[in-house]
């Protein structure tokens, strides 16, 4: 096995990491949506079951990209992983599609939160573990030059933005009562999470 194939297949163990945090971030912010009937944080849940699906595309990818080079593949397999960018960028516009599905009944039909500042607080704590996870993919993603890392970093930094834009609307809603602003936030939240994944998709197209 080659060096940069030993490289390669080192880079799985961050595939799992970031199944891991998906996995946990997926449950922590169900109970927050759980708790307050909030659309914001119900979005937020919604985009970290895609941030498993790429997580385990990126494992799958990364995989394959560390086979060694073969009769069909003189180069190796390392192209196999702007394949898994490019899924996963498609993933981040399809959450930005779920998360307009979602908010905009509530738009048209106001519903009051509940047991805000617990839900919150669930919320948060999954926010920091996608942080912490995101920082150590990107780091990685430059230190070994893997687009399936970038791109999976970046997927979880969305996710963080959308949690931070979350925690916005459902505190305003506490803090007016305007119930209508949870909606409209998550909304806002969705045409950012657009523009990261078109920046994805065209890398991976161009690569």
């Amino acid at each position: 096995m080659t060096s940069n194939t030993t490289k390669r297949s080192s880079l799985t163990r961050f595939a799992w990491l970031s199944i891991a945090a998906a996995i946990l971030t997926i449950t922590l912010k169900t109970i927050a949506y759980l708790l307050t009937g909030s659309v914001g944080l119900l979005s937020d849940a919604l985009e970290s079951f895609v941030n498993l699906v790429g997580a385990l595309m990126a494992l799958a990818m990364l995989t394959i990209a560390a086979r060694p080079a073969d009769e069909d593949h003189a180069y190796g397999h390392s192209k196999a992983e702007y394949f898994s960018s490019g899924v996963e960028g498609t993933l981040i516009l399809i959450a930005a599609v779920s998360i307009g599905v979602s908010a905009i009944p509530r738009l048209i039909t106001s519903k009051p939160l509940e047991q805000i500042g617990f839900g919150l607080g669930v919320s948060i704590a999954a926010s920091l573990v996608n942080l912490l996870v995101a920082r150590i993919l990107l780091r990685a993603s430059k230190r070994h030059h893997s687009i399936t890392l970038e791109a999976n970093a970046y997927h979880l930094m969305t996710d963080v933005w959308t949690s931070a834009g979350v925690f916005v609307g459902v505190g305003a809603v506490a803090f007016t009562g305007w119930e209508r602003l949870d909606p409209i936030v998550a909304l806002l939240v969705a045409g950012n999470i657009v523009k990261s994944g078109v920046r994805i998709v065209r890398n991976s197209a161009l690569g």
